[in-house]
Parts: structure tokens; C-alpha cells; sequence
């Protein structure tokens, strides 16, 4: 399949980009699969000091996806550079970006909730979750603009945000995904809720430090334009460097995160306390921490074995499809499962931090799902990778 996709209509693709992007978007769908299928449990299980290691590393193993969709789509905006004027560039991250929030707020939303006419338990509005679309879509919005900038200052940019948004913790005011006497500007650094009439707007996503890695996949995409060997070797040199300023700055615990680590009882739960950095927003250390090796990773990731590498590329190609694909597929089977063990569907009909207290199953059912999940997609994505082989259709760039 890897040769059946590359030498074609969309030769320029690379795929070390669409192996870790399929990656990614596989282990993202594990995430999904415990938000509708162990509702019994915390909806983020790292805000629990007592978690099982096992729900743990289930968790924070996907931290690494958030990043590197983000990053990843400014490096494919920067590798366009080399075929679009910057005017061409920008005009088009511009509709995509307006397209994918529209997607997220339209699509997207319906996948989570299954409630085009409002949600009870929030007053009957109808709940319009924004997250990692959202802000990909928001990043393309601003590089459309940034990118006429150049690479350098672009770079600027980016690692004054990233670096630096976390001085405005405990300075900015803290929200939460259902507070909603905040601002609108609240959610550029925090969670928070919006009510817009029959809406409620909820920004799981803070959009600054997500804008800020963007910006640096754009103007670090000058490495994946190198021969094999020289971009293979300062990924991994880079990776490397990220790792370790994670781990230095993460020890000096001075910097970097408002969740600080302290030794605890056994080294297992030290270390669970070391790896537990914010997400939401992203944090330095966050960004540090899943960046870092995943960078390592895309060096190595032709280096995997076929069997393993195929299927990736496949995926790595069509994440669009697979994100829609998938989000309905994990909330219908969820509806499905429901159904049949004897719960009220309406009640399933909602977004899952609403669903019944004694839904769900123990983790080992989560990786059944999950793996039955990713099964399931596979011809999908293999036909949606074809069809975007072969041919270059525009819209199929939107897809």
C-alpha cells in the first residue's frame, strides 16, 4: 500500500509525516473509546492522585496526539510554501481554516452529542464543543496572515507563545467547561463557556498556546524538505534536545507547568506525579514532553515493519475522514451497547460526561473497543486514501 500511495497524483507527501499523523490518530481513538465506553470513571483520570497506573498510561499516552496534529498541520503549511505564492497559501489556509471550524461546530458537535435540539441537563441549549478542529482551524485562520511574514519570524512567534504563555498563570482567570460568567477573551488561555442564545459554546481547547504551535510546525517545515538522511538525523537531534529540556526544566520544577511533582510513596507513583503536566492549555513542559519524542519517533518511523507502517500511512493520509468516521462510529457503538444491556437510550443521546453514573466498561473492554474501532475504519480510509492518490480534485484538499 505505501507504494501503491506514493508514487501518484500527491507525490509530495512524505511518509514519515503520515505515519506519525496515522499514529496518532489511532491512539487518539483509544481516548474516545474510554470517554463513551468508562464513563464510571473520572472523564480525565490524571486529576485523580489515586489513579491505576494502568488508566493512567492509558490517558497520557494520548497527550501526544493534540501536539502533533497541531504541529504537524503548520509543517504541511510550510512544506506548500515550495508550490504556492504567499498569497495562494494564504487564501487557502484561510478557507480551510473557516471550513473547519465550520465543520467543528456543525459535524463535529452532532458526533459528540447526538442532540441537534439541545441538551437537558444544560437547560436544553444545544452544546457546541470546541476542541482540537477548532483550533487547528483557528491556527490556519492566523498563519494565513503570519505566513506572509516568512519562516523566521513566524518561528518568533511561535516560541514567544509556547514559552511564554505560562506567565499568565495565576494571572488569568480560571474558567472550566461549563463556567460561563467569563468573558469571551477567557478562552484564549483557559477553558471556559460561552451562551449565545440556544448555543452554549463550550472551549475545551484555550486557543493561544495552540496557535503557537503551529506556528512553529510552519517554520520548522524547512527539515522535512531535506534529503532522507539529514532530516531523518535532525529530527532525531531535535528530539533528543526537547526531551531532555523537558526532563531538566520538569526536575527544577520552576517553570514551565502550574501542576507541580513532588516525590511520593514508590517510584511508579513519582513518576506518574513527574509525567501528570497540564494540558488544558497546554503547557510548556506539555508541549516539551510529547514533542520531543515524537520527533525521535518520526525519524525512526520508516524504519517500522510493514505490517505496522501500511496501515499508518493509510491512516496518516485521510485523518480528516478518520476524525468524522470515528467520532460517530465510538458514540453510535456506545448508543448500541447501551441498548442492548438495558439503559435508556435517550439518556446516551447527550455528550458522555452527562451519561448514567453505572454505564461502561473495565479497561481490557476499552481496548476491545478501540481495536474493533480502528478494524472497522480501515476500509473506509484505505478507498478515502486511494481516491485522494490518484486524483487532485480541490476539494478533496479539504478532506
Amino acid at each position: 500500500m505505501a507504494q501503491e500511495l506514493s508514487g501518484n497524483a500527491r507525490a509530495y507527501r512524505l511518509d514519515n509525516i503520515d505515519i506519525l499523523r496515522g499514529l496518532a490518530i489511532v491512539v487518539m481513538a483509544l481516548d474516545h473509546v474510554r470517554d463513551y465506553f468508562m464513563i464510571a470513571t473520572e472523564q480525565d483520570p490524571m486529576t485523580n492522585p489515586d489513579v491505576a497506573a494502568s488508566l493512567f498510561f492509558t490517558r497520557w499516552i494520548t497527550h501526544f496526539c493534540a501536539p502533533v496534529f497541531v504541529f504537524l498541520a503548520g509543517s504541511s503549511a510550510g512544506l506548500m510554501t515550495s508550490r504556492r505564492t504567499p498569497a495562494q497559501l494564504g487564501g487557502f489556509l484561510f478557507r480551510r481554516g473557516c471550513w473547519l471550524i465550520l465543520i467543528e461546530i456543525t459535524v463535529v458537535a452532532l458526533a459528540w452529542t447526538f442532540a441537534p435540539s439541545g441538551i437537558a441537563e444544560v437547560g436544553g441549549q444545544i452544546v457546541i464543543p470546541l476542541q482540537v478542529i477548532w483550533v487547528i482551524g483557528l491556527g490556519m485562520v492566523v498563519l494565513s496572515g503570519a505566513q506572509r511574514l516568512g519562516a523566521a519570524v513566524c518561528l518568533a512567534l511561535g516560541l514567544v507563545i509556547v514559552m511564554g504563555h505560562n506567565l499568565l498563570d495565576g494571572h488569568w482567570p480560571v474558567g472550566g467547561l461549563l463556567t460561563t460568567n467569563l468573558p469571551w477573551w477567557v478562552p484564549l488561555h483557559a477553558q471556559a463557556a460561552r451562551e449565545a442564545g440556544a448555543f452554549l459554546f463550550v472551549f475545551s481547547y484555550p486557543a493561544l498556546p495552540w496557535v503557537g504551535v503551529m506556528l512553529l510546525g510552519f517554520a520548522t517545515a524547512s527539515v522535512f524538505a531535506q534529503p532522507e538522511s539529514a532530516r531523518d538525523r535532525q529530527l532525531w537531534r531535535a528530539g533528543l534536545v526537547v526531551t531532555a529540556a523537558f526532563v531538566v526544566l520538569r526536575a527544577l520544577d520552576v517553570y514551565g507547568d502550574p501542576n507541580g511533582w513532588q516525590s511520593q510513596a514508590g517510584a511508579l507513583r513519582t513518576v506518574i506525579d513527574f509525567l501528570n503536566v497540564s494540558k488544558y492549555p497546554p503547557s510548556l513542559l506539555y508541549v516539551l514532553m510529547t514533542l520531543g519524542p515524537a520527533a525521535m519517533l518520526c525519524a525512526r518511523a520508516e524504519r517500522l515493519p510493514g505490517f505496522i507502517k501500511r496501515p499508518l500511512i493509510v491512516f496518516g493520509r485521510v485523518p480528516f475522514v478518520f476524525y468524522i468516521a470515528h467520532l460517530y462510529l465510538i458514540h453510535g457503538l456506545s448508543v448500541l451497547y447501551g441498548w442492548v444491556t438495558g439503559f435508556d437510550v435517550q439518556k446516551l443521546l447527550t455528550v458522555m460526561v452527562f451519561y448514567p453514573k453505572d454505564f461502561g466498561v473495565p479497561l481490557p473492554g476499552v481496548y476491545a473497543v478501540w481495536i474493533i474501532v480502528v478494524l472497522l475504519l480501515y476500509p473506509l480510509c484505505r478507498w478515502m486514501a486511494a481516491v485522494k492518490a490518484r486524483r487532485r480534485d480541490w476539494w478533496l484538499s479539504y478532506l
